[in-house]
């Protein structure tokens, strides 16, 4: 061993020089190692056996011997004390050897014998310790283990815990590995004044700030982050920068992504180092798209082909999937065949992206089509392949094709899981069909699925509209999670007591929603700049785009122009603020205990809004607020839906108010309701101005937003522009529905322009879009007035004859 190497190097000197002695020693050695191995130590004389360390040493050495016989040994020289004490070589030689056999449960009581002893071990056998632990799954041992070093005061090399680190992050022990490297964190505090040389290296930081993104661990990650950061001399290398784009993206702060984009770029200009790669690249490209600024993330695609680096599969993926979020179908398609003329095979995840965005835009026979091609190409499908068809068929008026397709899985017994069954039981409890949906449950149970809580909230949501709120025993009948029917219940019974029994912690008459002004106030959200804008919905954002990145100071050499332009419009000082999500909002978000109270609050807020039962939806939506439940998008949008319907605007932009105060971002759903409000106030004239908002936080126009703000400019006499609005929406790819074509025949009917509502029906018709009740009603109306029309005539040609004569 290293440690005794002087000891034994001197002693065999001395042997060589006494050659009786050598001897002596060599069958001194024997005969303990017969003795140990044959009976063990109760036959071994502390006062006839000449123990030294070399002694020790070469025994524990013997490959011959048992590890179990060396460890009897080695304690039977411990109990000598104080006449004899191991060594840290000795101590290291028999912690290496109880690994190498796997006695782990015997390295504890060793180290307490050590620390009785007095004795230290180096900090690599330390490391081996920690890596046969880790190795085993025994992380809780080498947390103590650690313990111990830093009690023995054992100097924490952080060169030799990279590999450590890195094992336990691969592991999935991320908490013990952010642990651990806290640890080393706050002991290089005192080295160096601070310095980064005495950090684990950049692999294992970067291999733990990969694992605290994937776990969502966000205040961890930043935390690391900003310490690393204090460190003098500490540097990100393109590894680091890049997982740290993508995190901060992700987590919709594309501030922090900019600003170190540009940093990264600056320092690979000034110190010669590489500057970003196409993972930089796709890090943007991919974090514009999460924080919905699709229009920015397809410039940098652009400026991507011709900087140098050659796009990717993954290239291709995400910003085809970034388009088909953000109703750009056609941008998806365009650079789907790009992607293919280019020799990229589109995988199952760019066909289920581009499935998923036609049937957004209302383009079945393109999914249809595309789904054919899919399985031409030898392209498997999968259950969220299928999955994605049966709810566009439900979502665009084919719900016998999609229940068919979904009957003829299950016979195949295939491509079925429990997201399918859970499709179609939400459009069964749409239908009210709620013992078809019943019975479905019964069928998930006995194929072995999991029937989660989005399932049984949208049997609960359907059991209460029809009144049929003792259904609910007998759904849980059915539901073999022990772990959630309780929880339902307790929850259940919990609300009911609250309402009975509210607790009183606010003061009486106070506000649910105070509120600063009136809805009107929504102007003042929007730029005066923007409020002038109330024309050519969509083409003035890229002029003032334009003309923004004109106005600064660029590099003619760069490879990255625009992305150089967009990091360079951050302020020194400024804070992300994501006020747009491209998500919509969920009533349920199926994160099991983490949000199973907001999940639920979200439940019955439906319920109860569905039958018009604001107070009580308030009342609860006070109780659990009080409680600490955080509300999230879906919360806020599902009172504000119901305040803008019955006209109670000004507790509509309470709700908005107090979304921007706790940093809750809007989505599409939220400008919907903004839109209907200011419809209900005669207020079009600034809607555009509200869209143009909408569009420069990175937001988009789907289907609802175009009915919304096409109704809204109709009934405000602006029909001209709602025209333009249904011609504008074609023009993006999105096909109107049948509310679209009843809103825009119903506005040209009442202001008497006959001719344009008959034409609006011909195009619906031809368009192969199905009437409904509503177009019948709307018809009739029509009807009449085209009669009366006629009759007016009639009589007119009659009063001009009699006067004639």
């Amino acid at each position: 061993m290293r440690h005794g190497g002087a000891t034994l190097s001197s002693s065999s000197s001395v042997l060589l020089k006494n050659p009786s002695a050598h001897l002596g020693n060599i069958l001194l050695i024997a005969s303990l190692t017969k003795t140990l191995s044959e009976s063990g130590t109760r036959n071994l004389d502390p006062n006839s056996t000449p123990i030294s360390e070399p002694l020790v040493n070469q025994i524990l050495r013997k490959n011959s011997l048992d590890p179990s016989k060396k460890l009897d040994f080695f304690r039977w020289c411990c109990s000598l004390r104080p006449k004899f004490k191991h060594t840290a070589g000795t101590y290291s030689h028999m912690f290496r050897t109880l690994c190498s056999a796997g006695f782990l449960e015997e390295i504890p009581n060793l180290l307490v014998s050590m620390k009785e002893d007095g004795v230290v071990v180096g900090s690599e056998t330390f490391k081996f310790l920690l890596n046969a632990f880790i190795r085993s799954g025994k992380f809780d041992s080498a947390l103590e283990i650690l313990d111990h070093m830093e009690e023995l005061g054992t100097n924490l090399n952080p060169s030799v815990y990279d590999t450590v680190l890195v094992a336990l992050v691969r592991k999935n022990q991320v908490g013990l590995a952010l642990s651990i490297f806290l640890k080393l964190l706050e002991a290089s505090n005192g080295v160096d004044n601070g310095d980064s040389s005495s950090l684990p290296g950049s692999i294992a930081f970067n291999e733990l700030l990969v694992a605290l993104r994937k776990a969502d661990m966000k205040v961890e990650f930043k935390e690391v982050f900003d310490k690393l950061r204090e460190k003098k001399g500490f540097e990100l290398d393109t590894w680091g920068y890049n997982i740290c784009i993508h995190a901060f993206g992700c987590w919709g702060d594309l501030v922090t992504s900019l600003r170190l984009f540009k940093e990264m770029k600056e320092k690979s200009l000034t110190s010669g180092e590489s500057g970003p790669d196409l993972c930089t690249y796709n890090s943007l490209i991919h974090v514009l798209c999460m924080v919905g600024k699709v229009k920015d993330a397809l410039v940098v695609w652009e400026e991507l082909k011709v900087s140098g680096h050659e796009p990717d599969d993954f290239t291709y993926r995400i910003i085809i999937q970034g388009c088909s979020k953000s109703y750009r179908i056609d941008d998806a398609i365009n650079i789907f065949n790009e992607m293919q003329f280019n020799g990229f095979a589109p995988d199952t995840i760019v066909y289920n992206s581009l499935l998923d965005g036609l049937f957004k835009a209302r383009k079945i026979a393109e999914a249809c089509q595309l789904f054919a091609q899919m399985v031409q190409d030898g392209v498997r499908a999968s259950c969220w392949t299928y999955n994605i068809l049966i709810d566009g068929l439900f979502r665009n008026g084919r719900p016998e094709a999609g229940y068919t397709l979904f009957c003829d899985l299950k016979k195949k017994g295939q491509f079925v899981d429990a997201i399918t069954y859970s499709i179609v039981i939400l459009q069964l409890c749409r239908e009210g069909l709620l013992e078809e949906a019943l019975e479905l449950v019964e069928e998930m149970e006995a194929r072995g699925f999991v029937v989660d809580l989005i399932t049984i909230t949208s049997l609960l949501i359907g059991f209460h509209k029809q009144g049929k709120w003792d259904w609910a025993e007998r759904l849980m009948k059915h539901i073999r999670d022990s772990n959630l029917v309780p929880h339902i219940l307790k929850w259940k019974a919990n609300l009911d007591a609250s309402m009975r029994n509210p607790p009183n912690k606010r003061e009486d008459y106070s506000s649910l929603f105070p509120t600063k002004g009136s809805f009107s106030d929504i102007v003042n959200l929007v730029g005066p700049d923007d409020q002038a804008m109330n024309t050519n919905l969509g083409s003035e954002d890229d002029d003032r785009n334009n003309k923004e990145i004109s106005s600064t100071e660029t590099d003619q050499w760069s490879s990255s122009p625009y992305m150089d332009q967009l990091a360079n419009q951050v302020k020194p000082d400024e804070r992300s603020s994501h006020l747009f999500s491209l998500k919509r909002g969920k009533r349920v978000q199926a994160k099991q205990t983490d949000s199973f109270d907001v999940d639920m609050v979200n439940t019955f807020l439906s319920i109860f809004l569905s039958k018009g039962k604001l107070s009580l939806a308030c009342k609860l939506f006070e109780i659990f607020t009080d409680m600490g439940v955080n509300p999230v998008n879906y919360t806020y949008n599902s009172i504000m839906s119901s305040f803008v319907k019955k006209g109670y605007l000004n507790e509509a932009w309470g709700v908005l108010s107090e979304m921007e105060e706790k940093i809750c971002p809007a989505d599409i759903a939220t400008y919907n309701l903004i839109i209907q409000g200011l419809g209900k106030m005669g207020r079009a004239d600034i809607a555009n101005s509200v869209l143009d908002k909408l569009v420069k936080q990175g937001g988009y126009l789907d289907m609802v937003m175009y009915n919304t703000l096409i109704n809204a400019l109709g009934k405000a006499g602006r029909v001209d522009e709602a025209s333009k609005l249904f011609e504008q929406m074609r023009t993006n790819g999105i096909n109107p529905d049948v509310v679209t074509y009843n809103t825009l025949i119903e506005v040209h009917t009442k202001a008497g322009r006959l001719k344009d509502a008959y034409k609006f029906l011909k195009t619906m018709l031809d368009a192969d879009c199905l009437p409904n009740h509503v177009t019948d009603t709307i018809l009739d109306n029509l009807g009449k007035k085209i009669d009366k029309l006629r009759y007016q005539k009639a009589s007119f040609v009659r009063n001009n004859n009699d006067d004639s004569s």
